[in-house]
């Protein structure tokens, strides 16, 4: 089985790198801004391929494009991130019935460079509580999803009942503060589910989820916590008055 076809010069093909994280310089590929890669896979055995985004501290700004045949597009989407150090892009998208080409086009400026890396031979998956906790988000409507500062990352799992998915995902930290947002559309929200990973280090992070379809295109969403940092301490509050019989000091 093909796993998958790099670019000219870059890693050999099928190599295994983490995917919870930044993908390593050894096997991720540099893409300029204003510049395109592309990764093949002509097996049809190949249903699944996780992308890993990442800079060096930068602002990261990329579309990705799925290719399944000539001038058609099953899904794509628009990423943001404001630091792809501090939160690098994760994402599972489907593949099924292959040949299929993702695409990545860095459209930052030539000063914002980033890493990327699709793999499918190591693919996450979602857990069996974000799988349970999916709720109904309709058109046009929009839910949040409040996290405890332990929380360090977050899973994010869209799909609809085969329809049109059409979604809007803010990572906010702070009052209209976007960390992170990617805007997604998938032509099967059943056939092609979304999922992807959050990274959501500090306190005060918030998920936001809109459904950007009408009102005839429900769709669920399911995002639930991680992985938590148990050895934070959320006892104390940095700056606060001590507080010694009831007078403050």
């Amino acid at each position: 089985m093909q796993v998958g076809v790099a670019p000219t010069g870059t890693a050999p093909v099928g190599s295994v790198v983490p995917t919870r994280g930044p993908a390593g310089t050894d096997s991720s590929i540099l893409v300029q801004g204003g510049s395109l890669r592309t990764w093949s896979y002509r097996s049809p055995a190949v249903e699944q391929v996780q992308v890993v985004l990442s800079t060096e501290g930068r602002p990261l700004d990329a579309d990705i494009e799925l290719w399944h045949g000539p001038d058609n597009t099953p899904c794509k989407m628009r990423v943001y991130v404001e630091d792809g150090l501090l939160r690098p892009f994760s994402a599972v998208i489907e593949t099924p019935r292959g040949p299929n080409t993702v695409a990545i086009r860095n459209i930052g400026q030539v000063e914002f460079p980033l890493a990327a890396n699709v793999v499918a031979d190591v693919v996450d998956s979602p857990s069996a509580d974000c799988l349970a906790s999916s709720t109904t988000i309709q058109g046009g409507a929009l839910r949040t999803y409040p996290f405890d500062p332990t929380v360090d990352s977050v899973q994010v799992l869209l799909k609809t009942d085969g329809r049109p998915l059409n979604a809007r995902i803010e990572l906010l930290q702070g009052p209209n503060n976007n960390k992170q947002v990617i805007e997604l559309y998938t032509e099967d929200g059943c056939d092609r589910p979304f999922f992807c990973f959050l990274e959501t280090p500090g306190s005060g992070n918030v998920v936001r989820v809109v459904n950007t379809a009408p009102v005839e295109f429900p769709m669920t969403a399911g995002v639930v916590p991680h992985s938590i940092n148990t050895d934070m301490s959320t006892g104390a509050v940095l700056g606060g008055d001590v507080v010694i019989g009831g007078t403050p000091m």
